[in-house]
């Protein structure tokens, strides 16, 4: 207690004196702790401003302090490209070995400055920005990795891009200096400017022993078919300019001529096609007469008017992309980034990307002796081909040219999917705008062998004003043990449909969907409340099936959901004195057609039949009001290659007093109609795609004298 007492009194005079003797000390200490805290916290997060943009390497140093090497003029060089390597020939895919991924790893060599023996660097442009981005987004991407061993492909830190910049044969020779070089094997080099004048080869001219090779201007001399891969040339004025995307439809102009460097002989025959068709063909070219300090590359100019670059190039419907002193041209990626479908007049050329792209959906090439005649060769090309054409430029120019990111990943994933062919991408993923949220539905090609009872199945009924038969439908449909779901599509927009409190009450939701217009497509539009594989179509006077049948059907569908199974069978047959298709509904020993008034089928064929139907057959069959269903099995046929399968004995549907083919079945001009639609749809398919078979499925038990309780399915109609 006494010497806590002592410490308290003589406390407080001793700190005062303290803190008065040493106070400027301390100030100042805590002072440069602070300065220097803050110092590094600036100098670790602020953004480094160098000289260049060419700061990318893998363990994230810039450029400048990147290893210094010398090449001795006694370093070895590479063999010229050998045009005869192919993936079995010059790549080890044993290097890529299996993984539960099916993805090709990609290991990028650290940075490096090469010079000679004086010091002059290989390049004289270094590290170029887009060259940067492209191994920024290869890094970034699920293809890279930074283990050496793990790597299937390597992809040197030397800019290649511009065969300009570059010394050939030191380039060369920093080649083979790499570590894993082997002659080439496994590597992939990217290039879009090759050759140099006066010759300008169509391939990079730097000896490369095997290596592969992205290049921007591959001629079919050149182009190594299943090897190399051909990649554009690079717009940086489309990457940096968002052009808004315009709707498909006619323009202001029908051919346009933006590109600047053209040979006189074709500006003189393009100057003749616009003589002999007017305004409606534009022909530019650089100006002269520009204000100082305006860009020269963002304008173009006729007879003394300006335009804006590439902005013009969304008036014109076709853009003429003609082949310069190199066969690529950026020229081409302005085009389909303003919609405009290109006319490529560059003989030999290999399209980019043409291994997976089909070309001829978004591009008409034109050989360079039919020049003169381009216009009316463009002309006889249908509008409505020439919208979608405009579609499917935008597209293209969207996932695969719009950044050095997407040049240099869709030549990873093209690569990847030589290698791993059994999990490649189809022709449909590379080439099909995304218009429908795909990923949610499944395609029943490849589901599950049986897939699970529990989801059940939404039955969809198309309904115009038979209110009283659509409630009995409704009322024998919610009998079914599997029904999840009861969509009502009310096809009239002239009358509302019943109160609420007039519908059946069943043990499932029941759903209304007004249409906008009365067409028949609408029975197959994939609905959002349609949230189960199987769908039973159905239509709203088919009041004859059993809740047994129904449940029937349903369980043969789930052994078979890549079939249409459904209950009222057809037949079509061949006439050979007309020449042509014959519908036919007699009973037969034969079915090819199941009718969709009465028939189970998986959802996805909903997207199909909306939005990928061949031709004009869905805008035909809303305008006759007929065929829906034979439109549905020809879709369905082409797809699988399997018939449809018909459950069931029954033959009569609607009502007991009807025949068997009753309503409009038995008016001969609807069976006219019906064979119409036949060859109008095999016309279109350019092909007959419905499978003939004489079988049906019927219940186990179905025939057999056994008690009806031990039976699955009783109660099924003889008729």
């Amino acid at each position: 207690m006494c010497a806590s007492a002592k410490y308290s009194s003589r406390g407080p005079a001793l700190i005062p004196r303290m803190k008065t003797k040493h106070r400027i000390y301390y100030i100042a200490l805590f002072s440069v702790v602070l300065l220097g805290l803050i110092a590094t916290g600036m100098f670790q997060f602020w953004p480094h401003s160098i000289e260049s943009t060419a700061d990318w390497s893998v363990d994230k140093r810039s450029v400048h302090d990147a290893p210094l090497v010398r090449l001795p003029v006694s370093s070895p060089i590479p063999e010229r490209g050998d045009l005869s390597c192919r993936m079995h020939t010059c790549f080890d895919v044993y290097r890529c070995g299996y993984n539960p991924k099916n993805r090709i790893k990609v290991y990028i060599y650290p940075l490096q400055r090469y010079v000679d023996e004086v010091g002059v660097a290989i390049s004289s442009t270094g590290l170029s920005r887009e060259y940067n981005d492209l191994l920024s987004a290869i890094s970034a991407s699920d293809f890279y990795t930074d283990d050496v061993t793990r790597a299937c492909l390597f992809v040197p830190s030397i800019d290649v891009l511009n065969q300009n910049s570059l010394r050939i044969r030191e380039t060369a020779q920093a080649l083979a200096l790499l570590p894993r070089w082997d002659k080439g094997m496994n590597h992939l080099l990217f290039n879009m400017l090759p050759g140099g004048p006066p010759d300008y080869n169509t391939a990079l001219d730097v000896p490369r022993d095997r290596a592969l090779l992205a290049g921007g201007g591959f001629s079919t001399w050149t182009y190594r078919q299943g090897y190399d891969v051909s990649i554009p040339v690079y717009s940086p004025l489309s990457a940096e300019l968002e052009l808004p995307e315009r709707q498909p439809g006619p323009r202001r102009y029908f051919i346009l001529s933006s590109q600047t460097a053209i040979h006189r002989e074709y500006r003189a025959e393009l100057e003749q096609l616009k003589a002999e068709n007017g305004e409606s063909v534009l022909l530019l070219d650089k100006c002269s007469n520009l204000s100082q300090g305006v860009a020269s590359a963002r304008k173009r100019c006729h007879k003394g008017q300006v335009y804006d670059y590439p902005q013009i190039l969304q008036e014109s419907s076709f853009c003429v992309v003609l082949r310069g002193a190199r066969l690529g041209q950026a020229a081409l990626s302005d085009v389909l980034q303003a919609g405009c479908v290109p006319v490529i007049v560059a003989d030999s050329y290999i399209l980019p990307f043409s291994e997976v792209l089909d070309w001829k959906r978004a591009s008409v090439v034109i050989p360079e002796d039919k020049l003169p005649e381009m216009y009316t060769i463009l002309k006889s090309i249908p509008q409505r081909q020439v919208e979608e054409m405009q579609r499917q430029a935008r597209w293209f120019w969207e996932a695969y040219f719009r950044s050095m990111k997407a040049i240099g990943l869709t030549t990873l994933q093209i690569i990847n999917d030589r290698i791993y062919p059994y999990a490649a991408r189809t022709y449909e993923q590379w080439n099909n705008p995304p218009v429908v949220k795909w990923s949610s539905v499944n395609s029943p090609l490849f589901l599950p062998l049986i897939p699970p009872r529990s989801p059940g199945f939404t039955a969809v009924v198309l309904t115009y004003d038979r209110v009283e038969s659509l409630f009995r439908v409704i009322t024998e449909i919610s009998k079914v043990p599997s029904l999840a779901k009861l969509l009502v599509v009310w096809n009239n927009q002239n009358k509302s449909p019943p109160e609420e409190s007039v519908w059946p009450k069943i043990a499932v939701p029941l759903k209304v969907v007004r249409t906008k217009e009365n067409k028949l497509s609408n029975r197959f539009f994939p609905y959002d409340e349609i949230e189960t594989e199987a769908v039973l179509a159905i239509d709203d006077d088919i009041i004859m099936l059993t809740s047994d049948e129904l449940q029937f059907g349903y369980e043969v569908w789930r052994e078979f959901p890549d079939r249409l199974v459904g209950y009222p069978g057809r037949l079509h047959l061949w006439d050979h004195e007309m020449g042509k298709w014959k519908y036919e509904s007699e009973w037969t020993n034969e079915v090819s057609m199941v009718l969709t008034g009465a028939a189970f089928y998986h959802k996805y064929f909903n997207y199909l039949y909306t939005y990928k139907m061949p031709g004009d057959i869905k805008n035909w069959v809303d305008n006759h009001m007929n065929c829906e269903d034979i439109a549905m099995n020809f879709l369905v046929a082409n797809i699988t290659g399997k018939a449809p399968i018909k459950v069931t004995p029954r033959k009569k549907f609607k009502c007991p007093e009807c025949t068997a083919i009753d309503g409009l079945s038995l008016d001969q001009t609807h069976m006219v109609e019906r064979s119409e639609c036949i060859n109008k749809f095999a016309s279109v398919f350019g092909t007959m795609p419905l499978k003939v078979v004489e079988h049906r499925a019927d219940p186990v038990l179905y025939k057999d004298d056994f008690p009806e309780k031990l039976k699955s399915f009783p109660n099924i109609g003889s008729l």
